[in-house]
């Protein structure tokens, strides 16, 4: 066939424009370099089956210029081949779009890739024709002037010149995008690494008879660097081997996705890679020896982070199956999972390939494939377990949980399928209540309607108050794990070298230093009620507020004032840990100690808080009764009863109290005293208390049925 000099060549039956809206510029920016590569090797490969003793060469060479500072801006592209070159059905076929009759199922689409990126691609071509060699030069562009000739090709020239051997040269010139920095910041060893991860498939199964490959970076036409790719940069395959996929169709009542006795073989390819190489796991499919970059495949084996002996694994699924569904948009797998399938009416009768059982059959061979991700797998079980023992997670729930997902991902979805479930409740609960509202009292079936109506109610309302409870209760059990860590010196912070802060950290975990919301703390740990109560975290005594004005009078006598100045000190000053106020004339006092002390040396400190409040606090609150809990680890009960025997031990119960001491009135109203209940009580004690009373809790989540409040 004759191809004319200095005419575009049209398509026969094929609408450009339309093409070219059709086939998407690719997400992979460099996917006009791979298709120029690809068609290089396959130029080589024909001229090697024609040559036994011919040897490939391919050469890219990168042209950036340099900016002033220093950075490089992208100039053109050029890839050199000595393979066949076009020859007349070479150019027919490059011509043809959709052309299915290459040996190596190509869809004539890259070209299209190459005007997307590129203003101009220029392709200059020695071939052999009847034992003289031809230069062809022709241009590929989506320039307004091609289109309207309905063209994407220009053919310059096809003369017959003196040459020794066959090849081309493609030079890509005029980037479209300047946005794409991979373009800027290309050079010859990340396009060598690019090119390793791309083509890692082919070149492994080629790798004794590789073309040489070379790469040059050139900067304003002098050469800066070169890289080569040889035998020594391939990795081996680790591991081969083949799994047979069924093919899947919908049951005859489009019901139900049933397996058919037809399959397709794949083959895994597994390589075992330096992390420093490969940065992550990850499985690939592959068509016509590339991996297909823009097709997920899930690895549910192995999480895409774990690393073994130091490497990353990399498996490479192929098949001829694989390669026939290769679409236009080359490297673009079109390949169904089951709700498309079961969703597509066109689909009934059709056999197809389903992603879910192909990525199903694929991880299980790899399980096979290195008993150390069985090993993994098993941990990662365990790890689901611990946390859905940690939070409370319902174990009934079917959400899907991927070897991927990190703690916070399996809690959300957890969240997610909660807040949905309880949407449901909620919907169902309210459909009940307006149903209620339009039962009519004399009709026959009145009781029976409104028996069903509390039956679904009672049914509604316990699955509600179980959900949350159970987050209630499960940071519960989480502040008591770090209760417990605390107490036994278990934290980072504690070990670093630091001066002791124990009590800081236990003070903090149960009420935050100058915190004014108990219903925010963790005071339930000393007692249900105090969460409920008004009070403050760790503030001097003449600064603490209750209701907006401050508790300490301010109309001191000259003897209060001189009281409270006396030795030295302010006693106004002094910081109670906490202070909590129940009700008018009631004060609860809470001082915690640092583990290693002796609890047994403060015992008059809170008796100290107590006067003061009493004397000088303003006569609306009318403090008389106080409650002191007086809370260390280094506790000996006959020490604290040697030093005040009126404190008593609780049998049983592992603390000690006082029922009763006198607290001065010296300078209140009418000199009336007031009274104090005192208690001694350990850390640990009070931690066991508090995982006895949630642990009765969590029993109760935990059974398979609640007994419905009525």
């Amino acid at each position: 066939m004759k191809f004319e000099n200095n005419t575009f060549i049209s398509g026969d039956g094929v609408y450009y424009e339309g093409v070219i809206r059709d086939v998407k510029r690719s997400k992979v920016s460099l996917q006009p370099v791979y298709e120029a590569f690809t068609n290089s090797l396959e130029a080589i490969r024909i001229k090697e089956k024609i040559d036994k003793d011919f040897k490939g060469k391919i050469e890219i060479k990168i042209y950036s210029t340099q900016n002033t500072d220093q950075s490089y801006t992208f100039s053109k592209l050029q890839i050199s081949d000595n393979g066949v070159g076009f020859d007349d059905k070479e150019f027919k076929r490059f011509n043809t779009y959709k052309d299915f009759t290459k040996g190596f199922k190509n869809l004539g689409s890259g070209r299209i890739q190459y005007t997307h990126y590129f203003d101009t691609t220029q392709i200059k071509s020695i071939y052999l024709k009847s034992g003289k060699y031809r230069e062809r030069e022709f241009y590929v562009s989506k320039k307004e002037d091609y289109l309207k000739k309905n063209s994407i090709i220009f053919h310059k020239k096809d003369i017959e010149i003196e040459a020794k051997s066959s090849g081309t040269i493609l030079t890509f010139e005029g980037l479209l995008d300047q946005t794409r920095n991979i373009y800027h910041t290309l050079n010859d060893v990340n396009l060598k690494d690019s090119l390793l991860k791309r083509y890692i498939q082919y070149f492994c199964l080629n790798k004794n008879s590789l073309p040489e490959i070379i790469l040059e970076h050139y900067v304003f036409n002098d050469k800066e660097s070169h890289s080569t790719i040889s035998k020594s940069d391939i990795p081996k395959i680790d591991k081969t081997d083949n799994v047979k996929v069924h093919y899947s169709k919908l049951s005859d009542d489009a019901k139900s996705i049933i397996e058919t006795e037809n399959h397709e073989t794949f083959t895994i390819n597994s390589y075992k890679l330096d992390k420093s190489f490969l940065k992550q796991n990850d499985l690939k499919l592959t068509s016509k020896h590339e991996v297909v970059e823009n097709f997920e495949v899930n690895l549910s084996s192995l999480s895409k982070d774990e690393v073994i002996d130091d490497s990353h694994f990399l498996f490479l699924v192929s098949s001829e199956y694989l390669d026939n569904k290769d679409t236009n948009e080359r490297g673009e797998i079109n390949i169904p999972n089951n709700d498309i399938f079961s969703n597509d009416p066109n689909m009934f009768n059709e056999e197809v390939i389903i992603l879910n059982l192909l990525e199903m059959e694929i991880n299980g061979t790899i399980n096979n494939l290195y008993p150390q991700i069985e090993k993994i797998q098993e941990q990662h079980q365990l790890d689901i377990k611990n946390l859905k023992e940690m939070f409370l997670l319902p174990e009934d729930s079917e959400i899907e949980i991927s070897i991927n997902d990190s703690d916070k991902k399996i809690l959300e979805k957890f969240y997610t399928a909660e807040a949905k479930k309880k949407a449901d409740l909620d919907s169902n609960l309210k459909s009940s209540i307006e149903r209620l509202n339009h039962l009519d009292t004399t009709s026959e079936n009145y009781s029976e309607t409104l028996d069903t109506e509390i039956e679904r109610i009672a049914k509604v309302i316990p699955q509600q108050n179980k959900a949350d409870l159970t987050h209630y209760i499960a940071r519960r059990k989480l502040v008591l794990e770090l209760f417990s860590l605390i107490l036994n010196r278990k934290l980072s912070i504690q070990n670093d070298g630091s001066r002791n802060k124990d009590e800081a950290l236990l003070h903090n975990l149960i009420f935050q230093q100058n915190a004014t919301t108990p219903d925010k703390s963790d005071l339930w740990i000393i007692n249900e009620d105090f969460i409920y109560f008004q009070g403050i975290s760790e503030s001097k005594l003449s600064e603490i507020k209750f209701k907006g004005e401050n508790i300490i009078r301010e109309d001191l006598s000259e003897e209060e004032t001189q009281f409270i100045t006396s030795i030295g000190e302010n006693r106004l000053h002094k910081r109670p840990d906490i202070l909590l106020f129940p009700q008018e004339e009631k004060c609860i006092i809470i001082e915690f100690k640092n583990p290693d002390v002796s609890v047994s040396d403060h015992l008059n400190q809170i008796n100290n808080y107590a006067t003061l409040l009493r004397n000088f606090s303003i006569p609306d609150m009318k403090l008389t009764t106080f409650y002191g809990y007086l809370i260390g680890e280094k506790i000996e009960p006959n020490d604290v009863r040697a030093y005040d025997a009126d404190f008593k031990n609780a049998y049983n119960f592992d603390y000690l109290f006082r029922p009763s001491k006198t607290i001065a009135g010296i300078y209140s109203n009418e000199g009336k005293d007031g009274s104090l209940y005192t208690e001694v009580v350990k850390y640990s004690t009070l931690l066991e208390r508090a995982k006895n009373r949630n642990n009765v809790f969590i029993k109760k989540l935990t059974k398979e049925n609640i007994e419905p409040p009525f």
